[in-house]
């Protein structure tokens, strides 16, 4: 992993503190600063990617030439630059457990160059996947209990993000997925039908839908909206009749009034006896639409989200910071109005009824009835354990969202637990800007 994947302020600040022998030991922490109005809570994910990079990242001979001949870095500096590996330590909330607003998602203690230079890997890789896991985790609260399979891939922004997009739907919930790379990675469902144009390249529908049951007769989910959705409906009827189909049996509809359209489907199989036949619904649909359909009963049993799922697409980003908090046992802060950030290292303790959050000095012992979040992850530039399973991180989520009250699971107007800072960080944070300020 090249060291170039990073922006030029933090390699002109790395370089400065070498010059100068600031090899200190510093504190960064990575938070949000404050949740969309349409969140109530976070789903902590991106930091297994950045483990994995951090223990592969340096600076190669190509990328010091470049530093020397388009840059202009020292000999001293490409120095500095070629002896560069990870040292340090990160502590961060494991993927796939809740996380809120003003309080350490990642917190990294290594070398003050060091510490810097990961910056803007860490803030990529954090943002984004938490971004889209707790975007998709809305969509499996929406679906109470209904498969949601992510068709996010032909529309997420780059290929590896298609890739992040399937891991981190599945961490939530996700049933399958469309992108078979990131099923075959990570050990998903490929799930998928056939599209419009497979209809359109045979002379009529039905010999579509023949051609498709033969092909795949285990597996077949039948498109029905290209030209008249109910029409269609009962050809797939005749055809899964005609060759006695059994297997896994769908018919998906991906335009017009679904709701309506599925009480139609449904009665046309039903007295058809083909109660066992599933209707999954897919076009444009978010968390909204999809608890719209689920409170009114409609008779859907999955949903394929795509776009705006994989591009989070009413918040795609978060407000996240990596901020400086303490360096050589020296606390810090930033005062910039409306930037405040808290000094020193930090741990949250989470209480689980009613659930509440406390940001404590990383040292204070965790008060009665409430456990610490944040786990160390690496130690001295080396992983402190094996990756976890998604299955794992799956679990982590479950029991988290259970213990979340209603208001925050409210996906129209969500309301987030408090968090709330301890005495003692309070006290440090008072001291600290009175020395700043004098």
């Amino acid at each position: 992993m090249t060291g170039l994947l990073t922006d030029l302020y933090e390699l002109n600040m790395a370089a400065s503190y070498w010059r100068r022998g600031m090899n200190e030991q510093a504190t960064f922490s990575l938070f949000v600063r404050r949740l969309p109005p349409t969140r109530g809570f976070l789903v902590a994910a991106g930091i297994e990617s950045c483990l994995e990079f951090l223990n592969e990242l340096q600076f190669d001979e190509q990328d010091l030439r470049y530093l020397s001949e388009t840059l202009g870095f020292t000999a001293r500096d490409l120095e500095s630059f070629r002896r560069f590996r990870f040292t340090g330590d990160v502590w961060a909330v494991p993927e796939g457990r809740v996380a809120l607003a003003g309080e350490p998602l990642v917190q990294v203690t290594a070398p003050l160059a060091e510490a810097q230079l990961i910056e803007t890997l860490l803030l990529n890789q954090v943002t984004f996947e938490t971004t889209i896991a707790s975007k998709a985790a809305r969509c499996v609260i929406a679906a109470a209990g209904r498969d949601v399979i992510d068709f996010a891939f032909r529309r997420t922004q780059g290929i590896e993000a298609g890739l992040d997009v399937a891991r981190v739907s599945a961490m939530v919930g996700f049933a399958g997925t469309s992108n078979v790379e990131a099923a075959r990675r990570y050990g998903l469902v490929a799930a998928g039908t056939m599209a419009h144009s497979y209809i359109e390249a045979f002379p009529n529908e039905i010999d579509a839908f023949r051609a498709f049951a033969q092909d795949f007769p285990e597996r077949a989910t039948f498109l029905v909206d290209t030209y008249d959705t109910i029409r269609g409906v009962e050809r797939a009827i005749a055809v899964i009749k005609e060759l006695g189909l059994r297997g896994q049996l769908a018919i998906r509809i991906d335009s017009g009034n679904l709701g309506q359209l599925a009480r139609q489907i449904r009665r046309l199989l039903d007295r058809s006896d083909l109660s066992h036949v599933r209707i999954l619904a897919s076009g444009g649909l978010d968390e909204l639409q999809i608890e719209e359909l689920v409170r009114g009963g409609v008779p859907i049993d999955a949903f394929g989200v795509g776009t705006k799922m994989g591009v989070s697409a009413d918040y795609p980003y978060l407000d996240t910071a990596y901020k400086l908090v303490c360096y050589a046992d020296r606390p810090v802060m930033k005062l910039s109005r409306g930037k405040v950030t808290a000094p020193g290292r930090t741990q949250v303790f989470r209480r689980s009824r009613p659930f509440s959050d406390l940001v404590a000095l990383y040292d204070e012992p965790a008060p009665a009835g409430r456990a610490p979040v944040l786990e160390p992850l690496m130690t001295k530039g080396r992983r402190t354990g094996r990756r976890p399973s998604l299955t794992e991180s799956h679990a982590r989520f479950q029991a988290d969202l259970a213990l979340l009250p209603d208001s925050a699971r409210n996906l129209r107007a969500p309301k987030a637990p408090q968090v709330r800072s301890s005495p003692a960080l309070r006290r440090m944070s008072d001291e600290t800007m009175r020395r700043l300020i004098q």
